[in-house]
């Protein structure tokens, strides 16, 4: 969706809402995730993707946008940690949930994590790191 596409979402939300009602913006943060594999309770990074984060820059400036032109204020912001833990068999399929711009480095993160999982003995897990942001807004009368 373009950034005018996500304004006008926003816009539609505030025309919804009841007044003083909240809107929730929870949504992964614009940042790459960190793979890595799970050892007997160890984590290893093993990669960094390089996953499209245009998207998710671009619902960034748009609630900023609404924020500034006074739809809604901004009333709390919280960061966590998010973690996928998976097995292996699952890491392919997972990964295809993700925009990346070229076919070999897609590649190159699996054999890379195949190989790390193949050579190490114990329990074993790929480990997804990333984060989530959770925006509170309040309507505010525009």
């Amino acid at each position: 969706m373009s950034h005018e596409g996500m304004v006008h979402a926003l816009r539609e939300a505030h025309r919804v809402l009841q007044p003083t009602g909240l809107l929730l913006d929870l949504r992964p943060g614009a940042v790459h995730r960190r793979i890595g594999i799970e050892v007997n309770g160890q984590v290893e990074q093993l990669a960094i993707m390089n996953e499209n984060l245009d998207d998710d820059f671009a619902a960034d400036h748009a609630v900023a946008e609404v924020i500034k032109q006074g739809w809604f204020k901004l009333i709390s912001r919280i960061q966590v940690n998010c973690d996928r833990v998976m097995p292996l068999k699952d890491f392919e399929a997972w990964l295809g949930d993700f925009p990346i711009d070229r076919q070999a480095s897609k590649d190159r993160l699996i054999q890379t994590v195949t190989r790390a999982y193949q050579s190490r003995k114990g329990k074993k897990k790929i480990v997804a790191k990333g984060l989530l942001v959770l925006k509170v807004l309040r309507k505010l009368e525009a």
